[in-house]
């Protein structure tokens, strides 16, 4: 493993740099904390759905736990698709009372937009500062990889709509040309489609594409389609910090560079843009 001389920055593999064109930006855990546990949320929501009237066991609970640290990324109408799937293998719910992935997908988001919404209010009031809902220097690379003229795109699994209001309150919607997230399915947005699309319509190489994310999914397409990756291992309760399972997740999904957060972006870039 190389390192630059700055901590808190891992490279794990040396990849063709100073040639990039495009900034592909998960969003959730990449730079808005907006939605910070929301694990949390869809852990016991899973765990209900699955088990019913009967009593959760750990197995089950850990079934749903591993579910949710590989799926981390994709768009949340499949991991609804994936909880409708387990529903049915355990059997522990009647036929009449299984939803479909829509139906999970609704009960999801209510729950989760109740902190959601709380945080947003704050954030509004001003008594909720965006430091705290974003990951730290998150905005500063941003602009960074702006100002050098990249064409910056966020793709995410969560709602469209969402994405772009969320990314507009955390002050960084200006610096995207495109805000893309999920769709009412799968076919209409994902993050191979548009890795796929931006590549082609392009006509790019990888290495002039650049994917940062902390989820496996963008991260292993960034690596299947020969792009530089940039794993962000964040601890989301702090907002910054190296969060040791996402550090392992993004190594075997493919990264080529880790950080726990963006406070050392000046060296980042650096990196990234070799003179």
């Amino acid at each position: 493993m190389q390192t630059v001389p700055v901590k808190d920055i891992e490279i794990l593999r040396d990849t063709e740099r100073g040639r990039f064109k495009y900034a592909l930006f998960d969003f959730d855990g990449t730079v808005s904390l907006l939605r910070e546990g929301w694990q949390q949320v869809m852990g016991p929501l899973m765990v209900e759905m699955i088990c019913g009237d009967s009593t959760p066991t750990p197995a089950i609970e850990k079934v749903c736990a591993d579910f949710i640290d590989e799926t981390t990324g994709i768009n949340t109408i499949l991991q609804m698709e994936g909880l409708e799937k387990l529903v049915r293998e355990y059997g522990l719910v009647p036929e009449d009372k299984i939803l479909d992935a829509h139906g999970y997908k609704a009960i999801y988001n209510d729950r989760l937009m109740v902190r959601v919404r709380e945080r947003i209010a704050l954030l509004a009031a001003g008594t909720l500062p965006i430091e705290q809902v974003t990951v730290r220097g998150s905005v500063e690379f941003v602009k960074a990889l702006a100002a050098r003229g990249l064409q910056m795109y966020i793709f995410s699994g969560t709602d469209r709509d969402d994405v772009r209001n969320e990314s507009g309150l955390v002050g960084v919607a200006p610096y995207f040309a495109e805000i893309w997230g999920a769709m009412r399915t799968y076919a209409e947005s994902n993050k191979e489609m548009i890795i796929k699309q931006i590549i082609a319509n392009h006509n790019l190489h990888g290495s002039e594409v650049l994917v940062v994310g902390d989820g496996p999914v963008e991260i292993r397409l960034a690596h299947e389609h020969g792009c530089v990756s940039v794993g962000v291992c964040s601890d989301e309760l702090r907002g910054h910090g190296w969060s040791d399972e996402k550090r392992e997740r993004l190594t075997k999904a493919g990264a080529d560079i880790l950080v726990p957060d963006f406070g050392e972006h000046a060296a980042l870039m650096e990196y990234l843009f070799p003179l």
